[in-house]
């Protein structure tokens, strides 16, 4: 049993961070939740995620002819196959041949390129062939310029590669993510995200051209996006990345399964039965058995054979299958995959190092200390894509939560905070600022709810989940312990 123990704490070790910069993953390491085979459709237009959940990941996965065999062959409802034609129209890497960068853009919309103009420019270059005349433009202002200049032949261009897709039976999907990137204030991003649903509105009435939209959810306010005529073509059919409990641990699973050297002796320490290889161009991959993935008891038994049945030295501590998501949840209780797989790959290294003779896999402390460093994670990654978050919450370290919003506006005011930020937005510009800010407190609040970071309570009070609370040092009683 030590054996098996030291085998899959090693693997655990070795689990891959999840960070996603918009490479074109393997196919076996490639899982597919439910709704996000949904959300790889074509006449899925709109999909939306928390920062994690998946976009960037798809959106690079969609780009390797591999994975879109694997859908084909053993997802054939999504409709997307080896023969998809996939495009990119933004993204993470810089592709200025590609797709106009965020300064292009600023420069392109200051000489008066309406946002659905530069998007219709971009889908049009993506699908016309090497022949057409747009291709002998050699910059994006000019792109745009022969664009708005000649409507009649974009049209007919979308026309005649529509009818060629439809008459070859595949589609073409333009792919478009990370639009943070495109503007540095709400108001600009949100501009050129409704200009894009604009266009992508108007790929709907071709049968094979599609623009596909990943969208944080933070950027899915329909108030500012889908205030347009028949809106809700695009925008009722969007599909949110969810990771329910069952599918974070199918997808540990799946990547003890598939990803790791061992991967062979992990499988039936899983499960005994029912793994199922297919083949994807010479490629192996093992498919999780159904019971594992969809009975609950199943995966709680085989779960708390790796880190033990109790958070503690009794079933008052909790229990481990439960407690991980529990504690790794938003105000909504989403949890983001990366911060899951990173919170085990961190237990098991500390596990390693500080209980190495532990019965199992995982030691319930070590667990809490991955905790700890996923949250660390998560604050890093808000800090990466809101600074002003960081400028607000490390002023509350100290407080217990929940706790009455009066004293997080006394810390706020006792600091200076808001001004400092205020002035920090004006004179540094800072990238996508709290839009309620001149609302002062209040509106700040508004902010941080819809980042679901703050949880006003039915009493008023304000509660923080632990996956924020523990790396910005606020404390509650009975909780995880903040970092240090």
């Amino acid at each position: 049993m030590s054996d098996d123990r030291d085998t899959l704490r090693s693997a655990l070790a070795r689990l891959p961070d999840g960070t996603s910069h918009g490479e074109t993953p393997d196919p076996e390491h490639v899982y597919f939740p439910q709704s996000h085979l949904k959300a790889l459709h074509p006449d899925v237009v709109v999909v939306t995620g928390m920062r994690g959940a998946g976009k960037t990941f798809w959106w690079g996965a969609l780009q390797n002819t591999a994975v879109r065999t694997l859908i084909g062959d053993q997802h054939t409802r999504a409709k997307v196959n080896e023969n998809t034609v996939l495009k990119t129209g933004f993204g993470v890497r810089p592709a200025v041949e590609e797709y106009p960068s965020k300064d292009v853009i600023s420069q392109l919309a200051k000489s008066g390129a309406e946002p659905r103009l530069i998007w219709r420019t971009v889908q049009a270059w993506q699908v016309a062939p090497a022949d057409h005349p747009l291709r002998s433009e050699g910059n994006w202002v000019s792109r745009v310029a022969y664009v708005r200049a000649s409507p009649e032949a974009v049209d007919r261009l979308f026309q005649l590669q529509d009818a060629k897709f439809d008459n070859e039976g595949r589609y073409c999907l333009v792919a478009y993510d990370a639009l943070d990137r495109s503007a540095d204030d709400w108001r600009g991003m949100y501009q050129l995200i409704r200009g894009l649903l604009l266009m992508a509105l108007e790929m709907r009435s071709y049968r094979r051209l599609r623009a596909k939209i990943f969208l944080r959810s933070d950027q899915f306010n329909e108030a500012a996006i889908g205030n347009f005529p028949d809106a809700s073509k695009v925008l009722a059919s969007a599909v949110d990345l969810s990771w329910p409990r069952r599918e974070l641990y199918g997808l540990l699973w799946h990547q003890l399964g598939n990803a790791t050297t061992a991967s062979a002796e992990i499988r039936p320490m899983l499960h005994r039965e029912h793994w199922r290889c297919v083949i994807v161009r010479d490629r192996p991959i093992w498919q999780v058995p159904r019971p594992l993935l969809f009975e609950d008891a199943i995966q709680r038994s085989v779960f708390h054979n790796i880190a033990g049945e109790w958070m503690g030295r009794d079933r008052r501590r909790g229990f481990p299958y439960t407690w991980i998501p529990n504690h790794l949840g938003d105000t909504e209780g989403q949890v983001s995959p990366r911060s899951f797989i990173a919170a085990l790959r961190l237990a098991a290294e500390d596990t390693q190092n500080q209980h190495p003779d532990h019965t199992h896999a995982l030691h319930y402390e070590s667990v809490k200390r991955g905790v700890q460093a996923a949250s660390t994670i998560r604050v890093r990654e808000l800090r990466e894509d809101y600074p002003w978050v960081d400028r607000l919450m490390t002023g509350l370290q100290g407080l217990v939560v929940p706790c009455s919003f009066s004293d997080i506006a006394k810390r706020w005011a006792e600091t200076d905070a808001l001004s400092k930020l205020r002035e920090e937005v004006e004179e540094e510009g800072i990238k996508l600022p709290p839009s309620h800010i001149d609302n002062g407190p209040s509106g700040v609040r508004l902010d941080l709810e819809s980042l679901r970071i703050f949880l006003r309570m039915f009493d008023g009070r304000v509660n923080v989940p632990d996956v924020f609370r523990v790396g910005y040092r606020l404390g509650r009683r009975g909780g995880v312990r903040p970092v240090q």
